[in-house]
């Protein structure tokens, strides 16, 4: 994939914006760079156990003819997040994932929780160099159960297809149990290719601010590439070919939104690979849901999101989080994937449609639970200023290219919503079906933000 870079956004916010360095237009991604020295003593941020499954006994089984691995109750190490992962990551888990876990305060045991097991949809796309590491593993969704310091799991197989006497097993091969614990914030120093900001957000600005750090970044400093030159209204785009006074230029950008940055919910930037990945642009932009429960509170989030970052980088074997960025509860969203909140990051979120597109993922699972109000907002607000950075029309259809998945052939160009998702692009429940009903009331929104 060649890499390609978004030109920042402003000159009074460019230092916070935190965008790295130019790549050049063949490179797909920055060259490595040494991981930055922690401090004497620092320890890094959290920790990950992984244990081996193993056949459970005859009597504990659902039922007689129904194979079933798992872990009985045990005590270890505290950890907040819980996932099951295996070798294959073409090998899909059929079958059903609980577990249960003690409380570390109370030493109360919780009731059996499903662990989702259709997650291999979440990934980087076939043939992209992150999908061909070779550290890429299959894997469960992850699940929030808080912090804890006793676990039980059962896979149960959905069901029996071996024929009698065969000693071939119903489950992927290599399967672990992942023990997240995501630590406090890690020392704040930043390894050597992280943005240059040192802030923890970017702040809130009004229409008027973004509108005029567009332009003072971008017209008046000869910058406006191609995408964002079908951001700016075409009768207001004669003012710049004829001369005329800049300031009626009105692209449709919304406000930009308050972000908490990477530093902000604690990265550890040395969990990661160095460099960056970038796309094209951004035509498109696929929500999601974590399917990672709902048991969470606002202030929990960064530890939220630091646990799912390290499930995704240690034990799914990403190249980072997923997500371009991530939106809790109470609406407060939260940078991803590093390199540039700005830019054209490529993701790992929507299988075959990564390209040219984001994923925004709200924290929590919405199958029957209903998401916030300030959820469904924040994601209009980040889709009314992300895509109109590149031009792109929240309530209009763009075309993306397919890289293969399981509803559209690799190559073929697919008609989809500038905002959709996740299983417009791939036979999915992400987003949740109370979440995908929301999506029209986020089109209309993010529109009206960017004053159409």
């Amino acid at each position: 994939m060649r890499g390609f870079l978004a030109s920042s956004i402003g000159v009074t916010c460019a230092a916070a914006l935190a965008l790295p360095g130019a790549l050049p237009a063949s490179a797909s991604s920055a060259p490595a760079a040494a991981p930055a020295a922690v401090p004497a003593g620092a320890a890094l941020s959290g920790s990950t156990q992984s244990l081996p499954l193993a056949p459970l006994p005859a009597d504990r089984a659902a039922g007689a003819a129904v194979p079933q691995q798992g872990l009985l109750r045990r005590d270890v190490r505290p950890f907040s997040l819980v996932g099951v992962i295996w070798d294959d990551p073409d090998t899909e888990l059929f079958g059903r994932v609980q577990v249960r876990t003690r409380a570390a305060g109370s030493g109360r045991w919780s009731g059996w929780q499903d662990v989702e097991t259709h997650n291999h949809e979440h990934a980087a796309d076939p043939d992209t160099a992150e999908r061909a590491s070779g550290r890429v593993r299959g894997a469960t969704a992850p699940l929030w159960v808080g912090n804890s310091n006793g676990v039980e799991v059962r896979v149960q197989a959905e069901a029996d297809d071996r024929s009698p006497g065969s000693d071939e097993s119903p489950f992927p091969r290599g399967l672990h149990l992942e023990l997240v614990d995501p630590g406090a914030a890690p020392p704040t120093r930043a390894p050597v290719d992280a943005p240059r900001a040192s802030a923890t957000q970017f702040p809130e600005l009004s229409r008027r601010q973004t509108v005029a750090e567009f332009l003072a970044g971008q017209v008046g400093h000869g910058q406006l590439g191609r995408g964002e030159v079908r951001a700016v209204r075409t009768g207001e785009r004669s003012a710049l070919d004829d001369g005329r006074d800049e300031r009626r230029v009105q692209p449709y950008i919304g406000p930009r939104p308050r972000i908490v940055t990477r530093r902000g919910w604690g990265a550890d930037e040395n969990l990661r690979e160095r460099g960056f990945v970038y796309t094209k642009k951004v035509k498109a932009a696929f929500v999601h849901h974590t399917a990672s429960g709902n048991n969470y509170s606002c202030a929990q989030a960064p530890s939220v999101i630091r646990s799912i970052y390290r499930y995704h980088v240690r034990s799914s074997g990403w190249r980072d989080i997923g997500y371009n960025f991530l939106v809790d509860k109470c609406g407060n969203i939260y940078e991803g994937r590093a390199g540039g909140v700005a830019k054209p990051v490529m993701g790992a979120h929507t299988l075959g449609f990564n390209s040219n597109s984001m994923g925004i993922a709200v924290l929590g699972s919405f199958g029957s639970a209903k998401p916030s109000g300030a959820a469904v907002k924040a994601v209009a607000k980040l889709t009314a200023w992300k895509l109109g950075l590149f031009g792109a029309n929240p309530r209009g259809k763009t075309y993306l290219k397919s890289g293969g998945g399981n509803l559209y052939r690799k190559g073929k160009n697919v008609r989809l919503n500038v905002i959709s998702g996740h299983r417009d692009g791939f036979a999915t429940e992400c987003p949740g079906r109370r979440l995908y009903t929301k999506l029209g009331t986020a089109r209309s929104t993010a529109a009206r933000y960017q004053g159409r």
